[in-house]
């Protein structure tokens, strides 16, 4: 201050008394430099270092602002002027993340002696924490360094050795808003030692997305979960989880196959699932002139009860798809709660009257055969009926019937294993949407989902039942199933444990 008051005098005194020469000129434009170089150097000291004097700051900077860490620092890798430069950062608030580690100390998850990962740390508030609690040996890792206590790691790997540390910490938001789950808890995994624990702190509380969660660490044993207060909101509560591995099943990054179904095996629906289902709409037991409108309006959707974050692949799956415009982009596309998240498309239509539109459309991936329980040569009814507009004959795909049962008006296809394709295209860690119309062809692929566990890969399913319906007192002779005999499908259907829906 003293300097600046000095500065202001002399300027004072030599505008009051100037020459009027080009000396004059010359000295004003440097004595004008030098006080706004003073007035920099003050307002620096006064934000930055709180005040306190720096005879040297503004024109040098601390080494340690320097520091790169190629793996996890020793305590003696952070001096006491880097510890209180943190300290003193604008908005710090270490005091929530000292409460909940000293939580974890005393409940045995954590000690003194832990080497400690922050995964995520955007600014080192918890890493700090950490250390003022005297667990030494921590670090945090972000995509963006913050020295002398965040590292930078790359996308698709941390930069630690495998079973490097005893405790990892995930902040909330960190695991939620990960574009790909997988891999990140795979390499928190990698690098957690045996019998080491993992916390993760989520925004997530539904069951649902608890044992999403939990899929992604098949390497780990759930030990509890609980409700705590939330660092930026006193209203929103945050769950946190904690697990221990106990395995090293993910020493490498995770290889989709190993968590695939298994072809010859039934799949048992656990009861966190079940309880989404007694959560849906009640079926419609009645017999409905419209049932196609009936139905969409009481649709209760999965995303819009449950937190879908924790999820390797979003995909839709239009099985007897028709038309772009008959379910994908009139309905999912425009109707279906996504929850922000991208999906993979796959349209199921074995008639080649559709295929030519679907080449124009991206993000939609065509399996141009007919869904069916085994590899074979199909054939499905032509449908012929006379157009009052035009008096001419439509076409429409009618029941697929197997090589067999030949009939003489109908067109020649390639039926597919549908089980067996998802088996080998999804995961349980995938979320799965389906929706199926296949004319009739439910009543053999239904089952057969089910025999092979196939089923249990579908989160959620919606399905059109074709039974001989009711044209004001003419029963269609196109199918030979009753309503009631739907019905039994989706009862079938919902006491599995599936989510499905009367479309």
């Amino acid at each position: 201050m003293e300097h600046i008051h000095r500065a202001f005098s002399f300027f004072f005194f030599f505008f009051r008394f100037r020459p009027h020469n080009l000396l004059h000129n010359l000295l004003v434009r440097i004595l004008s430099f030098c006080l706004l170089i003073s007035l920099a150097r003050f307002a620096y000291v006064l934000t930055i270092k709180g005040g306190q004097s720096c005879d040297s700051c503004f024109f040098s900077s601390s080494s340690s602002d320097n520091l790169l860490f190629p793996h996890y620092p020793s305590s003696s890798a952070f001096s006491s002027d880097d510890l209180s430069i943190i300290a003193h950062r604008p908005n710090n608030n270490v005091n929530y993340y000292r409460s909940i580690f000293q939580d974890l100390v005393s409940e045995g998850f954590l000690s003194p002696d832990s080497t400690t990962l922050c995964l995520d740390s955007l600014n080192g508030l918890d890493v700090l924490a950490l250390r003022e609690i005297g667990v030494l040996d921590s670090i945090g890792v972000s995509k963006i360094a913050s020295p002398p206590l965040v590292v930078s790691r790359k996308p698709s790997r941390l930069p630690f050795d495998d079973e490097s540390f005893d405790f990892e910490f995930s902040d909330v938001s960190d695991l939620d808003r990960s574009n790909n789950p997988v891999i990140f808890a795979s390499e928190a995994a990698r690098t957690l030692k045996s019998g080491g624990y993992f916390v993760a702190h989520t925004m997530a509380k539904d069951t649902y997305s608890l044992n999403s969660f939990l899929d992604l660490f098949n390497c780990c044993r759930f030990i509890r979960s609980r409700e705590i207060d939330n660092l930026d909101s006193p209203v929103l509560r945050v769950h946190e989880i904690i697990i221990k591995k106990e395995s090293v099943k993910f020493g490498k990054t995770q290889n989709t196959n190993s968590v695939r179904g298994n072809y010859s095996n039934k799949c048992s629906v656990r009861g966190y699932k079940r309880e989404l289902v007694r959560l849906a709409e009640p079926l419609i037991t009645e017999e409905t002139l419209k049932p196609w409108i009936t139905r969409k309006r009481n649709i209760k959707y999965l995303s819009s009860m449950v937190d879908i974050s924790f999820k390797r692949r979003y995909i839709y799956i239009d099985v007897g798809s028709r038309n772009y415009g008959s379910s994908i982009g009139s309905w999912f596309l425009k109707q279906y709660p996504k929850q922000n998240k991208k999906f993979e498309i796959y349209a199921v239509e074995a008639d080649k009257v559709y295929h030519e539109e679907y080449r124009s459309k991206k993000g939609v991936t065509l399996l141009p055969y007919a869904a069916w329980v085994r590899n074979e040569t199909l054939f499905f009814e032509i449908n012929r009926e006379p157009s009052s507009r035009f008096g001419v004959k439509r076409r429409g795909m009618g029941a697929v019937q197997s090589s067999m049962r030949f009939v003489s008006d109908a067109d020649k296809i390639q039926g597919f294993d549908f089980a067996h394709w998802l088996q080998t295209s999804v995961s349980k860690n995938d979320f799965v949407v389906m929706k199926m119309d296949v004319e009739g062809t439910e009543f053999h692929l239904i089952p057969r989902l089910l025999q092979t566990g196939a089923m249990c890969l579908i989160d959620e399913m919606f399905l059109e039942c074709h039974y001989n319906r009711s044209c004001p007192g003419i029963r269609s002779p196109k199918y030979n199933k009753t309503y009631s005999e739907c019905l039994d499908l989706f009862w079938l259907l919902r006491t599995s444990g599936v989510l499905v829906h009367q479309w």
